[in-house]
Protein backbone atom coordinates (compact mmCIF):
# COMPACT_ATOMS: atom_id res chain seq x y z
CA UNK A 1 0.00 0.00 0.00
CA UNK A 2 2.92 2.37 0.71
CA UNK A 3 4.35 1.69 -2.74
CA UNK A 4 0.99 2.41 -4.36
CA UNK A 5 0.65 5.62 -2.34
CA UNK A 6 4.13 6.75 -3.44
CA UNK A 7 3.22 6.01 -7.05
CA UNK A 8 0.02 8.04 -6.66
CA UNK A 9 2.01 11.03 -5.34
CA UNK A 10 4.50 10.62 -8.20
CA UNK A 11 1.65 10.57 -10.75
CA UNK A 12 0.20 13.70 -9.18
CA UNK A 13 3.57 15.50 -9.31
CA UNK A 14 4.08 14.54 -12.95
CA UNK A 15 0.58 15.72 -13.85
CA UNK A 16 1.17 19.09 -12.10
CA UNK A 17 4.55 19.52 -13.83
CA UNK A 18 2.92 18.76 -17.19
CA UNK A 19 0.15 21.27 -16.47
CA UNK A 20 2.72 23.98 -15.57
CA UNK A 21 4.61 23.32 -18.83
CA UNK A 22 1.38 23.57 -20.83
CA UNK A 23 0.38 26.78 -19.06
CA UNK A 24 3.85 28.25 -19.68
CA UNK A 25 3.75 27.34 -23.39
CA UNK A 26 0.30 28.84 -23.68
CA UNK A 27 1.48 31.96 -21.91
CA UNK A 28 -0.97 31.95 -19.05
CA UNK A 29 -0.04 34.60 -16.46
CA UNK A 30 1.32 33.56 -13.07
CA UNK A 31 -1.80 34.72 -11.24
CA UNK A 32 -4.05 32.52 -13.41
CA UNK A 33 -1.62 29.64 -13.02
CA UNK A 34 -2.04 29.88 -9.25
CA UNK A 35 -5.82 29.93 -9.66
CA UNK A 36 -5.74 26.88 -11.92
CA UNK A 37 -3.37 25.09 -9.55
CA UNK A 38 -5.75 25.82 -6.68
CA UNK A 39 -8.66 24.50 -8.78
CA UNK A 40 -6.72 21.29 -9.40
CA UNK A 41 -6.00 21.00 -5.69
CA UNK A 42 -9.64 21.52 -4.80
CA UNK A 43 -10.75 18.97 -7.40
CA UNK A 44 -8.27 16.37 -6.16
CA UNK A 45 -9.18 17.09 -2.54
CA UNK A 46 -12.89 16.74 -3.34
CA UNK A 47 -12.27 13.45 -5.11
CA UNK A 48 -10.19 12.12 -2.23
CA UNK A 49 -12.71 13.34 0.35
CA UNK A 50 -15.46 11.55 -1.55
CA UNK A 51 -13.42 8.34 -1.68
CA UNK A 52 -12.64 8.59 2.03
CA UNK A 53 -16.34 9.20 2.79
CA UNK A 54 -17.29 6.12 0.77
CA UNK A 55 -14.79 3.95 2.63
CA UNK A 56 -15.93 5.41 5.97
CA UNK A 57 -19.51 4.58 4.97
CA UNK A 58 -18.41 1.03 4.15
CA UNK A 59 -16.77 0.75 7.55
CA UNK A 60 -19.93 2.00 9.27
CA UNK A 61 -22.06 -0.48 7.31
CA UNK A 62 -19.75 -3.31 8.33
CA UNK A 63 -19.86 -2.27 11.99
CA UNK A 64 -23.64 -1.95 11.86
CA UNK A 65 -23.88 -5.35 10.20
CA UNK A 66 -21.71 -6.83 12.96
CA UNK A 67 -24.04 -5.45 15.63
CA UNK A 68 -27.14 -6.75 13.83
CA UNK A 69 -25.53 -10.14 13.21
CA UNK A 70 -24.60 -10.47 16.89
CA UNK A 71 -28.19 -9.73 17.90
CA UNK A 72 -29.52 -12.16 15.31
CA UNK A 73 -27.05 -14.82 16.49
CA UNK A 74 -28.10 -14.38 20.11
CA UNK A 75 -31.74 -14.81 19.12
CA UNK A 76 -31.06 -17.83 16.93
CA UNK A 77 -28.89 -19.51 19.57
CA UNK A 78 -31.70 -19.13 22.10
CA UNK A 79 -34.33 -20.40 19.67
CA UNK A 80 -32.18 -23.37 18.66
CA UNK A 81 -31.04 -23.96 22.25
CA UNK A 82 -27.36 -23.66 21.30
CA UNK A 83 -24.38 -22.15 23.10
CA UNK A 84 -23.28 -18.59 22.34
CA UNK A 85 -21.18 -18.07 19.22
CA UNK A 86 -17.66 -16.83 20.01
CA UNK A 87 -15.82 -14.71 17.44
CA UNK A 88 -12.07 -14.20 17.03
CA UNK A 89 -11.29 -10.86 18.58
CA UNK A 90 -8.06 -10.38 16.63
CA UNK A 91 -9.60 -10.68 13.16
CA UNK A 92 -10.33 -7.65 10.99
CA UNK A 93 -13.69 -5.90 10.79
CA UNK A 94 -14.26 -7.32 7.31
CA UNK A 95 -13.44 -10.88 8.36
CA UNK A 96 -15.51 -10.61 11.56
CA UNK A 97 -18.53 -9.36 9.61
CA UNK A 98 -18.18 -12.20 7.11
CA UNK A 99 -17.82 -14.83 9.86
CA UNK A 100 -20.86 -13.55 11.74
CA UNK A 101 -23.00 -13.25 8.60
CA UNK A 102 -22.03 -16.76 7.48
CA UNK A 103 -22.89 -18.20 10.89
CA UNK A 104 -26.24 -16.39 10.87
CA UNK A 105 -27.05 -17.98 7.51
CA UNK A 106 -26.08 -21.43 8.84
CA UNK A 107 -28.31 -21.08 11.91
CA UNK A 108 -31.18 -19.65 9.84
CA UNK A 109 -31.00 -22.76 7.65
CA UNK A 110 -31.01 -24.98 10.75
CA UNK A 111 -34.09 -23.13 11.99
CA UNK A 112 -35.87 -23.55 8.62
CA UNK A 113 -34.93 -27.24 8.45
CA UNK A 114 -36.22 -27.94 11.95
CA UNK A 115 -39.51 -26.15 11.34
CA UNK A 116 -39.98 -27.92 8.01
CA UNK A 117 -39.33 -31.31 9.60
CA UNK A 118 -41.75 -30.43 12.42
CA UNK A 119 -44.42 -29.55 9.85
CA UNK A 120 -43.86 -32.83 7.98
CA UNK A 121 -44.04 -34.85 11.23
CA UNK A 122 -47.25 -33.06 12.23
CA UNK A 123 -48.85 -33.93 8.90
CA UNK A 124 -47.91 -37.59 9.33
CA UNK A 125 -49.09 -37.51 12.93
CA UNK A 126 -52.48 -36.07 11.96
CA UNK A 127 -52.99 -38.71 9.26
CA UNK A 128 -52.06 -41.53 11.64
CA UNK A 129 -54.24 -40.15 14.43
CA UNK A 130 -57.20 -40.00 12.05
CA UNK A 131 -56.69 -43.67 11.15
CA UNK A 132 -55.89 -44.92 14.68
CA UNK A 133 -58.18 -42.49 16.56
CA UNK A 134 -55.39 -41.46 18.92
CA UNK A 135 -54.31 -38.09 20.32
CA UNK A 136 -51.80 -35.82 18.61
CA UNK A 137 -48.24 -35.66 19.90
CA UNK A 138 -47.83 -32.87 22.44
CA UNK A 139 -45.24 -30.32 21.26
CA UNK A 140 -44.94 -26.53 21.38
CA UNK A 141 -45.56 -25.39 17.80
CA UNK A 142 -44.92 -21.74 18.68
CA UNK A 143 -41.17 -22.20 19.11
CA UNK A 144 -38.35 -23.86 17.20
CA UNK A 145 -38.21 -27.54 18.23
CA UNK A 146 -35.01 -28.83 19.78
CA UNK A 147 -33.14 -31.78 18.29
CA UNK A 148 -34.34 -33.89 21.22
CA UNK A 149 -37.96 -32.88 20.55
CA UNK A 150 -37.66 -33.83 16.89
CA UNK A 151 -36.05 -37.16 17.79
CA UNK A 152 -38.86 -37.98 20.22
CA UNK A 153 -41.43 -36.96 17.58
CA UNK A 154 -39.76 -39.17 14.94
CA UNK A 155 -39.85 -42.16 17.28
CA UNK A 156 -43.49 -41.44 18.15
CA UNK A 157 -44.51 -41.31 14.48
CA UNK A 158 -42.50 -44.48 13.79
CA UNK A 159 -44.31 -46.29 16.63
CA UNK A 160 -47.69 -45.15 15.24
CA UNK A 161 -46.72 -46.45 11.80
CA UNK A 162 -45.81 -49.79 13.34
CA UNK A 163 -49.09 -49.89 15.26
CA UNK A 164 -50.97 -49.00 12.08
CA UNK A 165 -49.37 -51.88 10.16
CA UNK A 166 -50.09 -54.32 13.00
CA UNK A 167 -53.74 -53.30 13.21
CA UNK A 168 -54.09 -53.28 9.42
CA UNK A 169 -52.72 -56.82 9.21
CA UNK A 170 -55.03 -57.93 12.03
CA UNK A 171 -57.99 -56.26 10.34
CA UNK A 172 -57.31 -57.86 6.95
CA UNK A 173 -56.83 -61.32 8.49
CA UNK A 174 -59.97 -61.12 10.63
CA UNK A 175 -61.96 -59.61 7.76
CA UNK A 176 -61.21 -62.61 5.53
CA UNK A 177 -62.30 -65.03 8.25
CA UNK A 178 -65.46 -62.99 8.96
CA UNK A 179 -66.46 -62.94 5.29
CA UNK A 180 -65.97 -66.72 5.03
CA UNK A 181 -68.00 -67.30 8.19
CA UNK A 182 -70.82 -65.01 6.97
CA UNK A 183 -70.97 -66.91 3.68
CA UNK A 184 -70.91 -70.24 5.52
CA UNK A 185 -73.66 -69.10 7.91
CA UNK A 186 -75.59 -67.38 5.11
CA UNK A 187 -75.44 -64.23 7.21
CA UNK A 188 -76.06 -60.79 5.65
CA UNK A 189 -74.35 -57.83 7.39
CA UNK A 190 -77.16 -56.09 9.26
CA UNK A 191 -75.32 -53.45 11.29
CA UNK A 192 -73.31 -50.43 10.17
CA UNK A 193 -70.18 -51.91 11.75
CA UNK A 194 -70.57 -55.22 9.94
CA UNK A 195 -71.10 -53.38 6.66
CA UNK A 196 -67.95 -51.32 7.31
CA UNK A 197 -65.99 -54.51 7.94
CA UNK A 198 -66.96 -56.25 4.72
CA UNK A 199 -66.71 -53.05 2.64
CA UNK A 200 -64.27 -53.35 -0.25
CA UNK A 201 -62.47 -50.09 0.70
CA UNK A 202 -60.16 -51.39 3.42
CA UNK A 203 -58.38 -48.03 3.72
CA UNK A 204 -61.61 -46.39 4.90
CA UNK A 205 -61.88 -48.61 7.98
CA UNK A 206 -60.90 -46.80 11.18
CA UNK A 207 -58.19 -48.81 12.95
CA UNK A 208 -59.08 -47.58 16.43
CA UNK A 209 -58.54 -49.80 19.46
CA UNK A 210 -62.31 -50.03 19.99
CA UNK A 211 -62.87 -51.08 16.38
CA UNK A 212 -60.20 -53.78 16.60
CA UNK A 213 -61.81 -55.10 19.81
CA UNK A 214 -65.25 -54.99 18.16
CA UNK A 215 -63.80 -56.83 15.15
CA UNK A 216 -62.44 -59.59 17.40
CA UNK A 217 -65.80 -59.84 19.19
CA UNK A 218 -67.64 -60.13 15.87
CA UNK A 219 -65.30 -62.90 14.75
CA UNK A 220 -65.80 -64.72 18.05
CA UNK A 221 -69.59 -64.38 17.76
CA UNK A 222 -69.60 -65.84 14.25
CA UNK A 223 -67.28 -68.66 15.29
CA UNK A 224 -69.57 -69.38 18.24
CA UNK A 225 -72.60 -69.48 15.91
CA UNK A 226 -70.81 -71.86 13.57
CA UNK A 227 -69.80 -74.07 16.48
CA UNK A 228 -73.38 -74.06 17.72
CA UNK A 229 -74.68 -74.91 14.25
CA UNK A 230 -72.14 -77.72 13.96
CA UNK A 231 -73.23 -79.07 17.34
CA UNK A 232 -76.89 -78.95 16.30
CA UNK A 233 -76.05 -80.66 13.01
CA UNK A 234 -74.13 -83.38 14.82
CA UNK A 235 -77.06 -83.98 17.18
CA UNK A 236 -79.54 -84.10 14.28
CA UNK A 237 -77.35 -86.53 12.35
CA UNK A 238 -77.14 -88.76 15.40
CA UNK A 239 -80.94 -88.70 15.75
CA UNK A 240 -81.37 -89.50 12.05
CA UNK A 241 -79.01 -92.46 12.37
CA UNK A 242 -80.93 -93.65 15.43
CA UNK A 243 -84.21 -93.42 13.50
CA UNK A 244 -82.70 -95.29 10.57
CA UNK A 245 -81.70 -98.05 12.92
CA UNK A 246 -85.11 -98.19 14.56
CA UNK A 247 -86.90 -98.15 11.21
CA UNK A 248 -84.35 -100.58 9.73
CA UNK A 249 -83.76 -98.33 6.69
CA UNK A 250 -81.58 -100.10 4.07
CA UNK A 251 -78.03 -98.82 3.60
CA UNK A 252 -78.65 -97.86 -0.02
CA UNK A 253 -81.53 -95.56 1.00
CA UNK A 254 -79.47 -94.11 3.80
CA UNK A 255 -76.65 -93.20 1.40
CA UNK A 256 -78.97 -91.58 -1.14
CA UNK A 257 -80.66 -89.63 1.64
CA UNK A 258 -77.33 -88.57 3.12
Amino acid sequence: SEVLAAEAVCCLNRAMATLRDIWEEIGIPEEQRLERTDAVRKHIKSLLDMMVAEEESLKERLLKSIVLCRKELDTLCKELQLGSFETEEECTILQMEKNLRTHVEVLQKQKRDRKQELKALQEQDRDLCDILCTSLFSIDTGSVPSLEDLDRYRRHVASLNTLKEQRREEFVTNKRQIILLMEELDHTPDTSFERDVVCEDEEAFCLSKDNIVALQNLLQQLEARRALNEAVCTELRARIVALWERLQIPQEERESSA
